[in-house]
């Protein structure tokens, strides 16, 4: 009689993996409908803006002007290849540094002229190599989710296929957020994090459901504000409808962020960020405010000035078993 329960929970989470490995291989599918694919279904005029003023133009990174339904929007978006030449060119939609900034500039341009903005996420992460880094990659992701805070006009983010670690992150605070049925989205990837827990790629599917990386997870931690059904057999199969019910929850999430008074949209915002995540209370008592010795204790201290108390020494606080040797001998 033990041993079922055990059987029951292995059976469970080995259908729980196969699942979350199925959305995962579903997001990553190369058919499915990247920004560009997406932005002349959803969105009317657009036109795309190159270069971050600073370095160059990352292909990764897309977005410039549109409007949707009528009124002036900012699309930006990653962008990540069909084939193989368009994903070395795209970079296989992780971003540099200048993607970030690129980004960076449409959002501050937006924010002036008053135009609501729509980021949609589509990467594995930001670009790990050594050319990022010199060029300051985490200093650009760190930025961008700044600047993205204290934004005055409403965003609303989409997570089309994988939204994955500082990359997606970077573009993807917003006051909305939404996520395509087979979407994924986590701080890093399956086949990442069973590198480091496992030491072994082989248990990426263990980790994808681990990890509850799926849209539906990611709207039972509060990640994600809700999910747009994919026809058929997933997005892949369909861009027209996939494009056609994105712009049906955009709309309605502007709808109810318009009009709303800019230190409302702020503090809302604020919240939802701060909402996030799952904690437990203990119910131990606080020890109090720890007192933080001023400048002058310190500098006393450690130039042994008069009037200033000598910091105990370890060895004081929990005397060694030689100490107590000593103590006894002299006894």
């Amino acid at each position: 009689m033990s041993e079922a329960p055990i059987i029951e929970r292995s059976e469970a989470a080995s259908a729980a993996a196969d699942e979350a490995w199925r959305r995962v291989q579903l997001a990553r599918h190369p058919q499915r409908p990247r920004t560009l694919d997406l932005v002349p279904i959803i969105f009317d005029d657009f036109f795309e803006l190159h270069g971050d003023r600073a370095f160059g133009d990352d292909p990764a990174v897309v977005g410039g002007p549109a409007t949707l339904d009528g009124v002036p929007v900012m699309v930006i978006g990653h962008q990540k290849g069909t084939d193989t030449e368009s994903n070395i060119l795209r970079n296989f939609g992780s971003p540099h540094p200048e993607g970030f900034r690129k980004a960076q500039r449409l959002m501050r341009l937006a924010d002036k002229l008053g135009m609501p903005i729509v980021t949609f996420l589509d990467t594995a992460g930001a670009f790990p190599g050594a050319a990022a880094e010199e060029r300051g990659q985490a200093e650009a992701i760190a930025s961008s989710i700044k600047l993205m805070t204290g934004l005055q006009v409403p965003v609303v983010v989409i997570v089309l296929g994988e939204g994955g670690s500082g990359g997606a992150l970077a573009i993807g605070v917003g006051d909305v957020v939404l996520a395509l049925e087979n979407a994924v989205y986590s701080v890093i990837s399956p086949e990442g994090c069973a590198s480091i827990l496992w030491r072994s790629r082989e248990d990426a599917r263990t980790a994808a459901a681990a990890m509850r990386m799926t849209a539906e997870d990611q709207v039972d931690l509060g990640v994600v504000d809700g999910i747009v059904a994919e026809p058929g057999e997933g997005a892949h199969t369909d861009h027209a409808a996939t494009g056609a019910a994105v712009k049906v929850a955009i709309i309605s999430a502007m709808r109810r962020l318009t009009g709303r008074e800019t230190a409302e949209l702020l503090l809302t915002r604020y919240a939802r960020l701060r909402g996030m995540g799952a904690y437990t209370e203990t119910g131990a008592r606080s020890p109090g405010r720890l007192e933080v010795p001023s400048l002058r204790r310190r500098i006393g201290r450690i130039l042994h000035l008069p009037g200033v108390p000598r910091r105990p020494r370890w060895s004081e606080i929990w005397p060694s078993d030689n100490s107590e040797d000593e103590s006894e001998r002299g006894a």
